[in-house]
């Protein structure tokens, strides 16, 4: 509840998404030793050098993302699969992909317990991994990149958005959010953000 009031006072007002944060229990997504954080709106680190976001911005960014029951959304950089539960409540379909080997089978496991069987994990290169089973009607990247990759906008459906942060690794990134239609592309800059950068090819080890 104390989690729920926080989102409303950040600004979140889709009661579809509010609903998602509300089912998906943060708790079972977390490390052990930090368990007793897991509502706070904070990030928290996990395995492999990653973390997982806090809850005002996944939930924003799920906002934005607009997601509507039949839609297939997909997701890149699983990390702990907390975003994609939450995608998960709203969507059709997700598919995520993973880079590192530990964090997907961790995200599968934990996915399956839970009973989330509209998402499927995959190990590899975000930027390659999911080509096979798109076009998708929406697109969240969890990473930063200098720029959209087009290799994520060819897989865009039409009346397609694109929610991904954009910006140097070192320097000042933002949230943007790209509509795709028959006029083209639009864009749209969100709010200030940091986040791990967006790296090629799946990972060697892990």
């Amino acid at each position: 509840m104390e989690l729920l009031l926080t989102l409303r006072r950040r600004g979140i007002s889709d009661q579809a998404v509010l609903r998602a944060m509300d089912e998906v229990p943060r708790a079972r997504f977390v490390e052990a030793e930090y368990a007793a954080r897991a509502y706070a709106d904070q990030a928290l680190p996990i395995p492999c050098g990653q973390v997982i976001s806090q809850p005002c911005l996944v939930a924003y960014m799920t906002e934005q993302l607009a997601v509507r029951p039949h839609h297939r959304v997909l997701e890149i950089g699983t990390g702990s699969g907390y975003q994609a539960a939450v995608l998960s409540r709203l969507a059709r379909e997700v598919v995520s992909i993973e880079r590192y080997r530990t964090l997907a089978e961790q995200a599968r496991e934990r996915l399956a317990a839970l009973g989330y069987d509209n998402v499927e994990v995959i190990t590899g290169d975000g930027l390659v991994a999911g080509a096979g089973k798109g076009p998708y009607d929406r697109i969240m990247v969890t990473a930063a990149a200098a720029e959209v990759p087009q290799s994520l906008l060819d897989q865009l459906a039409d009346d397609g958005i694109l929610v991904m942060p954009v910006g140097p690794d070192a320097g000042q990134q933002y949230l943007v959010k790209l509509s795709k239609s028959a006029a083209g592309i639009a864009r749209e800059e969100l709010i200030a953000v940091r986040f791990i950068p967006l790296v090629a090819g799946a990972a060697r080890e892990l």
